[in-house]
C-alpha cells in the first residue's frame, strides 16, 4: 500500500541569504578592527672599497733561446753556452724590481740543455718565478 501516492516530495533548497548576511557582518568586523601600519624600512650602511682597482703587471724579462743555443736577454745577444754571462744579464734586468719573471722562449728545435742552463742561470740570479712561452699552432 502506497499512501504517499499523490503527494510530491519537494527538493531540499538551500538559502544563501544568511550565509550572506553573516559573512558580511565577519567582512565588517574584519575591516574595523584590523590596525594598518606602515613597516619601517631597514636602513643599512654598506661597506666602500678603498682599494686599488688597478693591479700591477709584473716584471717580464724574456730570455730567448736559439736554434744553436745562443740566448738573448731582453734583446742583448749573448754567446751560446756563456752561463755566467747569462747570470750577470739576469740579474741586470732584475734590479731594483719586485719579483720579476722570467719567460722562457726556446726554439722548437732548441737543445734542452741550453733550456735546463736558462733556469740555472734564473736560480742563480735569485728569481723564483719562470715560466715558457709557447706558440699556437697555424691552421
Amino acid at each position: 500500500m502506497d499512501f504517499r501516492r499523490g503527494r510530491h516530495r519537494e527538493e531540499p533548497e538551500i538559502n544563501f541569504i544568511p550565509l550572506i548576511d553573516v559573512l558580511l557582518v565577519i567582512l565588517i568586523f574584519l575591516m574595523v578592527t584590523t590596525t594598518y601600519s606602515r613597516f619601517s624600512e631597514m636602513k643599512i650602511n654598506l661597506p666602500t672599497a678603498q682599494g686599488e682597482t688597478v693591479q700591477d703587471k709584473p716584471t717580464e724579462i724574456t730570455v730567448e733561446v736559439a736554434e744553436t743555443g745562443e740566448m738573448s736577454v731582453n734583446g742583448h745577444r749573448l754567446a751560446a753556452g756563456d752561463k755566467p754571462g747569462l747570470v750577470a744579464q739576469l740579474k741586470d734586468a732584475s734590479a731594483g724590481k719586485k719579483d720579476p719573471v722570467v719567460i722562457v722562449a726556446a726554439s722548437g728545435r732548441a737543445t734542452h740543455q741550453s733550456v735546463i742552463s736558462v733556469m740555472e742561470a734564473a736560480r742563480s740570479a735569485g728569481l723564483t718565478q719562470l715560466t715558457f712561452a709557447t706558440e699556437t699552432p697555424s691552421q
